[in-house]
């Protein structure tokens, strides 16, 4: 494979920046990978990063390294008694992988749909939406490493999956190429509709339902990249003390707020930035959906500089009114790989 040099990411950013890579990629073909390291231009030292869909990322400025863009593709199955095992190639889009569960009668996953990005963008960042999240239905995750060129296959425990998170968020963070990804999905299926707007839908309701009104929600609440550039929900939603969550609900009574374990509960930073005043505000051309506080967008040309200015305003209201820190969810790419966003915005 030869790179090319430079290489634009605006098409691969679903912000619609202005950025470029010193080199990248188109990763078509799995066993290309085992030719990479023996190439001239290689270097260990050259910073790398891994592109799905570049759905969930935002580069404050040109990325002086090698860009790698995941377009592998294929999946397969193989069926027990009790479960579908499916074997998906990490390049797939997700949400068409949603659908062809769906058309293939393998209901499960179907609260996940219309995720953005690649399946191979799932694991590192345990997705989950309307009560249902990735690490439910990951089998493993198939990996090839920078390193040496090994390829190791890690087990759903072995990826420590949490709250957006995973272990290819910490050791194996740009070390390794998610290949492929392993999914178990149980024949014994229970609708999930204990969410929001889903509870209209009853226990009765069958998956492809639920996958239908998810799509006319997010339809209805998120903006198309391709129409306004955006990143799709740019904060997590804060999980904070109980203590704390109580007292908010005692000022504010219709506060969204779900237990999140020991002492915990989890709020809805949408309605936090909501309730802040935010929705609709500016910066520049960088501002915040007039219909979906979580999201900020694109309004057109925008600056890396101009959304990072208005996640830091958001993030100071919020914080200043409600006693809330919100950290992004969406990654943030320097000029040599990811760096801290929660520092990026304080």
């Amino acid at each position: 494979m030869q790179p090319i040099s430079p290489f634009p990411l605006k098409p691969f950013n679903t912000f619609g920046l202005n950025a470029n890579a010193r080199m990248g990629l188109i990763l078509s073909d799995e066993t290309t990978l085992d030719s990479l390291r023996q190439s001239p231009w290689w270097s260990d030292s050259l910073p790398r990063l891994l592109i799905g869909e570049g759905s969930n990322i935002l580069f404050t400025t040109d990325f002086d390294g090698l860009v790698i863009v995941n377009r592998l593709k294929g999946i397969s199955v193989q069926e027990t008694d009790d479960a579908w095992l499916l074997h998906v190639a990490a390049g797939e889009n997700w949400h068409q992988l949603i659908a062809w569960t769906l058309q293939n009668q393998m209901p499960g996953m179907e609260n996940l749909a219309l995720i953005p990005g690649t399946v191979g963008a799932a694991p590192v960042q345990n997705i989950g939406a309307y009560g249902v999240e990735f690490c439910q239905f990951c089998d493993y995750v198939d990996t090839w490493h920078f390193a040496d060129g090994h390829r190791a296959r890690y087990s759903a425990e072995q990826c420590r999956f949490g709250y957006r998170d995973s272990l290819f968020k910490h050791e194996l963070h740009d070390q390794v190429i998610i290949t492929a990804v392993g999914f178990r999905i149980p024949k014994q299926w229970q609708p999930v509709v204990e969410y929001g707007p889903l509870k209209a839908l009853g226990s009765t309701a069958s998956a492809d339902q639920i996958f239908h009104t998810i799509c006319e929600l997010r339809q209805s609440k998120l903006p198309d990249p391709a129409m306004l550039g955006n990143a799709g929900s740019f904060f997590k939603n804060p999980v904070v003390s109980s203590a704390l969550a109580m007292e908010l609900k005692r000022h504010y009574p219709a506060m969204p707020c779900f237990t999140a374990g020991s002492e915990q509960n989890k709020l809805a930073a949408g309605w936090l930035i909501d309730q802040a005043g935010l929705k609709g505000f500016s910066l520049g051309a960088a501002g915040v959906h007039r219909d979906q506080a979580l999201v900020l967008v694109n309004l057109g040309n925008a600056t890396a500089n101009e959304i990072l200015s208005l996640a830091k305003h958001v993030a100071s209201t919020v914080r200043q009114k409600f006693a809330v820190q919100l950290e992004p969810e969406v990654r943030f790419i320097g000029l040599s790989g990811e760096i801290n966003s929660l520092q990026a915005i304080q």
